[in-house]
């Protein structure tokens, strides 16, 4: 019989995980759902119509707003992709909790969604929107500061869920 202890990592797993999914379910929802609001964020972001404007850096923006809108249309699918990812991760684990699930499942699929939303805000927003878009020049359109939280938390989750665990994985 397992004890407190070793449930104390699939728990945590399982909150933490089931935290992340219903954050981004809630973005991808509310991208969906208020469609225009972050639309203009991404075209703002890619035209760099709020930068600094150096000549030096302005090569790199794209002002079609068909390839802005498709990029917005491919974060929102994105988004909702590892939602459901991370929504049946949370199921998984909550199986692991009640012995119907080994350890190993759930934390793959948590391990999945969790890397997604790492590209996504690490890689997408701080590294592509951030630097290459010079996002951070902008005062009205700079999403760094929600970006790195989201990869704080993200991270911390994803370290939680690859920590060995117990009699959890020998069981697994």
């Amino acid at each position: 019989m397992p004890t407190p202890k070793d449930r104390a990592l699939p728990v945590a797993a399982t909150v933490l995980t089931g935290t992340v999914a219903l954050y981004i379910a809630l973005v991808a929802f509310g991208n969906i759902t208020d469609f225009g609001t972050n639309q203009q964020f991404v075209r703002h972001v890619l035209a760099m119509d709020t930068t600094f404007k150096d000549d030096d850096l302005m090569w790199r923006a794209i002002d079609s707003t068909a390839v802005q809108d498709a990029a917005y249309v491919a974060i929102i699918v994105w988004e909702t992709v590892a939602a459901l990812i991370l929504i049946a991760a949370t199921v998984l684990w909550a199986g692991v909790l009640r012995g119907r699930r080994p350890v190993r499942t759930a934390r793959l699929a948590g391990t999945a969604g969790l890397l997604m939303l790492l590209f996504l805000f690490g890689a997408g927003f701080i590294g592509v929107g951030g630097e290459w878009f010079a996002m951070w020049q902008s005062k009205n359109w700079n999403g760094l500061d929600a970006a790195t939280r989201v990869v704080t938390l993200t991270g911390v989750v994803l370290l939680v869920t690859l920590l060995p665990s117990t009699d959890a994985d020998s069981a697994s």
